[in-house]
């Protein structure tokens, strides 16, 4: 198995990707009085292959499983087992654990079903050998997550950051997320997230809290760090592509919200979801550097 770190491991699996303009009109007014600058990952700070994180999809990814085992170096005593399925079903079995605890929109911890599928082979008699370590099980779930679903910066994303950073605004993040997510960060913007302003107090993923978006829990707990800063909820832009996992739980925390309709892959309108009915963005931006003049 390679010596790389995951980072690095991340960036020589991703490859460039262009983002596919879904036609929408921007919104881009100056919008002020605000003070953090707050964000969704995937399909808003990165291009999304399959437009969110890759979990519990149905599509078939069994080569990529195959070739995320190859990759990690962890080889099966039988090449024909299915993988992909054995992954999906351990997922689904982690979200209905965490249902049958009342959480509404579960999240898994992706390197516990790892654990799980693997000891599931071993059990079946096609893992053999000394246990995985959890080295090798974390560069497995990496592997995977490449293959599965490839992403890249959103065009401007080092910049715009760079500036609203410079600006003085506050950064933050509510995003569905892996461990692998701010590592992915990482290794588009060649340094961790702390050191380029966000505060780790300051950035909610789904993994962490096993629990996901549209949960509003996310959003409140992000709000109420913030209140403690003396920042309130009305002076934040949350800037997201999704109208209900996104734009409806962050307007009704109170933040001021942008819709980013800068990829058709992962625009999510949800026009047949009740709850999105009343709601309205703030702005639309159909680019990451609009924000600089929304926020001027």
């Amino acid at each position: 198995m390679e010596t790389l770190s995951l980072p690095d491991r991340i960036l020589a699996r991703s490859r460039p990707l262009e983002p596919v303009p879904p036609g929408a009109a921007p919104d881009i007014r100056p919008l002020p009085g605000i003070r953090a600058a707050l964000f969704d990952i995937y399909g808003t700070l990165v291009i999304s292959a399959s437009g969110d994180i890759s979990l519990a999809e149905k599509q078939d990814r069994e080569e990529a499983a195959r070739d995320a085992f190859n990759a990690a170096g962890i080889a099966l005593e039988n090449d024909s087992a299915p993988l992909a399925p054995r992954l999906h079903k351990a997922i689904l079995a982690a979200q209905d654990e965490r249902r049958r605890k009342g959480v509404e929109y579960p999240e898994v911890e992706i390197r516990e079903v790892w654990d799980a599928v693997l000891n599931s082979l071993r059990d079946d008699g096609i893992l053999s050998g000394a246990p995985v370590p959890p080295a090798r099980r974390d560069a497995l779930a990496v592997e995977y997550e490449c293959r599965a679903n490839p992403v890249w910066p959103m065009p401007g994303l080092r910049e715009t950051l760079a500036e609203l950073r410079e600006r003085g605004l506050v950064p933050g993040i509510v995003s569905n997320a892996q461990f692998y997510t701010p590592l992915m960060m990482e290794s588009f913007l060649g340094a961790p997230l702390a050191d380029l302003g966000f505060d780790p107090d300051l950035c909610v993923y789904s993994f962490a809290e096993r629990e996901g978006k549209p949960s509003f829990r996310l959003y409140e707990k992000l709000a109420a760090r913030l209140r403690a800063r003396g920042i309130a909820p009305g002076e934040c832009l949350y800037t997201g592509n999704d109208q209900r996992n996104d734009i409806w739980p962050a307007h009704e925390t109170g933040f001021r919200t942008a819709l980013f309709a800068g990829d058709k892959r992962s625009l999510r309108l949800r026009e047949d979801d009740p709850r999105c009915a009343s709601v309205r963005p703030d702005r639309t931006l159909t680019t990451l550097d609009q924000l600089r003049t929304v926020l001027a």
